[in-house]
């Protein structure tokens, strides 16, 4: 049994945290090299120190996160009902001392969101405007990766569950800003973003004050959706469709999101009853 406190959880932590600086540093400085990178007029003309402050920012974010969720580094009995812990692991099927595979998984993902976020400082031009799409291509399909680690290895946790989360919608939030400001998006795509943000809220703020919050029923549609989105964030990203293709589609793809975050809201609050959308 063990805590967010163990020793020998927080080292590890430190070592996926200096893991994660070592590589956004290195891909810092091969930015800096690269003669395809241009350089914005600001403070400074150098393009790596440009991308590295929101990035640095971003990525301070996920480790943050991870640090002080540590507590929650037990077994979730919900993700997967009976679950056997692997026998490989020799630990506590409740409680751990180690962050796991997956959870590290998780937060290279946030990494690679966090090197997203960088190019809002960064002008498209060259080879540089794949980049952000392929960053978080890779991270979407890791999304694949680490709950399927968790599972195979009977480590599904709270801890993975918060972070997973949090990181997703990170990447919600930083994607399609770099695709507004680059052009590729409207700026009205980013309710998405906010819609997130704002549903996270009401529900933090009917708990406050004291008001009901009522349970979200299985959804078919959640996870789904959430796929579309990230696949044509990536595309949107990336210079493969004119950027008035993508804008038009941008309303098509996005309507059922935010009427998905509505309906959910109002479950939540308790103004509609709740029900599956399984069928």
């Amino acid at each position: 049994m063990t805590d967010g406190r163990s020793p020998r959880l927080r080292r590890q932590w430190r070592g996926v945290t200096v893991a994660l600086a070592a590589a956004l540093i290195t891909a810092g400085i091969s930015l800096d090299a690269s003669p395809a990178l241009p350089r914005l007029p600001g403070l400074t003309d150098s393009a790596a120190v440009q991308w590295a402050v929101p990035t640095a920012a971003t990525g301070g974010f996920v480790v943050w996160f991870c640090r002080r969720h540590l507590d929650a580094n037990r077994h979730d009995t919900t993700a997967n009902a009976g679950e056997e812990r692997s026998s490989a692991e020799g630990e506590s099927p409740s409680t751990y001392a180690t962050l796991g595979v997956a959870n590290a998984v998780t937060v290279g993902r946030g990494g690679l969101f966090a090197a997203v976020a960088g190019f809002v400082a960064v002008d498209p031009a060259g080879r540089v405007v794949w980049l952000p799409a392929v960053c978080y291509g890779t991270g979407c399909v890791l999304d694949l990766a680490d709950g399927a680690i968790a599972r195979l290895r009977g480590r599904t946790t709270i801890l993975g569950a918060k972070l997973d989360m949090a990181v997703d919608t990170l990447g919600f939030l930083v994607a399609p800003v770099v695709a507004v400001v680059w052009g590729r998006l409207p700026v009205w795509y980013l309710s998405l973003s906010a819609a997130r943000y704002l549903f996270k809220a009401g529900r933090g703020y009917r708990r406050a004050s004291g008001r009901p919050v009522y349970d979200l029923p299985p959804s078919a549609v959640r996870r789904p959706l959430a796929g579309v989105q990230m696949a044509f964030i990536s595309i949107a990203l990336a210079p493969v469709l004119p950027a008035a293709t993508v804008r038009a589609l941008a309303a098509v793809v996005l309507a059922p999101s935010l009427a998905v975050f509505a309906r959910d809201y109002l479950v939540v609050s308790g103004r509609l009853s709740p029900g599956t959308d399984d069928g």
